[in-house]
């Protein structure tokens, strides 16, 4: 732990009053800092939190979309999933619980901390990982699916929440894209993994497919174990900068947006902010990304199957669409914050996600459809932190972000019960229905991509002309397009 450690929780919880305030300043108030710093601080901050936050998402991604690994890996058989639609419903149960409790999670978490929230969310969803590798039928490994989505509901928007919390707006795809990149491409080569642990087939009277999930849930357990000592809180109250650190980090942020402090949630702003067009926008928008990304997720390890390669040889293809993934989405996020663009980069992609889809669903060669799995993994994966940071960068307040976002990941939720809907087991091994709703779920991602760039441009020009009042309450904002 940091020597700063020391520091006691008065020194480190500073008050709004210690906030020189953007609208009294003629510079911004973070122009008097040192640039070397700034730099140097800003890469403290980075690599405290990105990489163990980009490995607990990563064993999110892995625990909640192994059950297709599994089923290759004998599970299928064992548990009699092929029977009716019984592998759709166990995956999507999952997600019942996910979407439900995603807002009202986030709205504790500033009241109980990163630190003990994070922890529960981890070593509770580690539990019920663990105790998929006992179930004797797929009624109770639904049980445990339900369990691992109310432990994961908060997680991902408590993560998606503190990031935001900590950079300029304009800072923060290329952050969101780290964390995201390193979970999907370790989640990637979770198949690999699995296929080594198959190996233990027999050890203790157990299939290889419990195995994957024993192993997994301690893990993770231990994982969560080690959250607690080492997982970054919010800026105000982060143990592992100094004063002046902090205050830095807090003035950065007041001179972005103004929101460098936390305000109450009150009913009236929980209201507005939940009813807010724009949060609903950005939540189809997420919904739309995501069936994508599930699909491969929940599916990707089976098609391959089909294509006539061995079941070990599904494993190992299934790592190789997280790579490329990987660097589609840093070189998004890259191009979004250096030109300030988030709405072009994301219809990109969705046309990235259309092509590939298309060939996923239509193509005759194996190779050909393979390379569609890796298309559509490509454009789906860097969606998820564009829409992202394209939403955070659109709104201010702590209040406002933690409800929005919550409203955005649960409609990712529901993005995962739409593709393991609609790639049903009676499409096998094709699945057309299911590639025809991804297509339409692109198509209504660019529609919303160009009203809310049609809204955004004509606030800011009537912001700009004096003809409205400052957006987002804020003056001196504008929309990022």
């Amino acid at each position: 732990m940091s020597s700063s450690d020391n520091n006691s929780k008065n020194d480190s919880d500073l008050k709004v009053e210690d906030i020189e305030k953007y609208e009294a300043a003629p510079v911004p108030i973070d122009a008097h800092y040192d640039p070397k710093f700034v730099q140097k601080t800003i890469r403290m901050v980075d690599w405290r939190m990105l990489p163990l936050l980009g490995l607990l998402y990563a064993v999110a991604l892995v625990d909640r979309a192994n059950l297709g690994i599994a089923r290759t890996a004998g599970m299928g058989t064992d548990l009699e999933l092929g029977v009716g639609e019984r592998y759709s419903i166990a995956s999507m149960i999952y997600f019942v619980p996910y979407i439900i409790l995603q807002v009202p999670t986030n709205l504790i978490l500033r009241k109980l901390g990163a630190q003990l929230f994070l922890t529960i969310c981890v070593v509770g969803w580690g539990a019920a990982q663990l105790g998929m590798g006992f179930v004797p039928n797929w009624g109770l490994l639904s049980l445990c699916r339900v369990l691992l989505g109310v432990f994961e509901a908060g997680f991902f928007p408590a993560l998606v929440f503190i990031i935001t919390t900590w950079y300029k707006r304009h800072e923060v795809q290329k952050r969101l894209a780290v964390f995201y990149l390193s979970s999907i491409v370790i989640a990637g080569f979770s198949s690999i993994l699995a296929y080594a642990i198959t190996f233990l087939k027999g050890k203790g009277n157990l299939n290889g497919w419990q195995w994957i999930f024993i192993i997994e849930g301690i893990l993770t357990i231990v994982l969560g174990l080690f959250t607690w000592f080492f997982v970054a809180d919010f800026p105000d109250k982060a143990r592992f900068l100094n004063d002046e650190q902090r205050k830095m980090i807090l003035d950065r942020i007041e001179a972005d947006r103004a929101d460098a402090m936390p305000d109450k949630i009150t009913k009236e702003k929980f209201i507005k902010s939940f009813f807010d067009p724009l949060t609903w926008s950005f939540a189809i928008m997420f919904l739309s990304s995501t069936m994508a990304t599930y699909t491969i997720g929940f599916f990707s390890t089976i098609i391959i199957y089909t294509l006539g390669y061995t079941e070990a040889m599904a494993l190992v293809l299934t790592a190789f669409p997280y790579v490329a993934a990987a660097i589609s989405c840093f070189f998004f996020a890259w191009l979004s914050d250096k030109t300030k663009k988030r709405a072009p980069w994301l219809a990109v992609q969705n046309c990235i996600t259309l092509t590939g889809i298309m060939l996923l669903g239509y193509a005759k060669q194996p190779g050909v459809r393979y390379f569609g799995i890796f298309l559509t993994n490509m454009g789906g994966s860097g969606c998820i932190p564009g829409i992202l940071a394209y939403h955070s960068n659109n709104i201010t307040s702590h209040s406002k972000r933690a409800v929005s976002t919550a409203v955005i990941v649960a409609c990712g939720g529901i993005g995962g019960i739409f593709s393991t809907t609609v790639y049903r087991q009676k499409d096998y091994p094709r699945y057309i229905p299911g590639i025809w709703a991804t297509v339409a779920c692109q198509l209504t991602m660019m529609s919303l991509l160009a009203i809310n760039s049609f809204v955004f441009t004509r606030r800011n020009r009537l912001y700009r002309e004096g003809k409205r009042g400052p957006l987002e309450d804020t003056p001196g904002f504008y929309y990022t397009i």
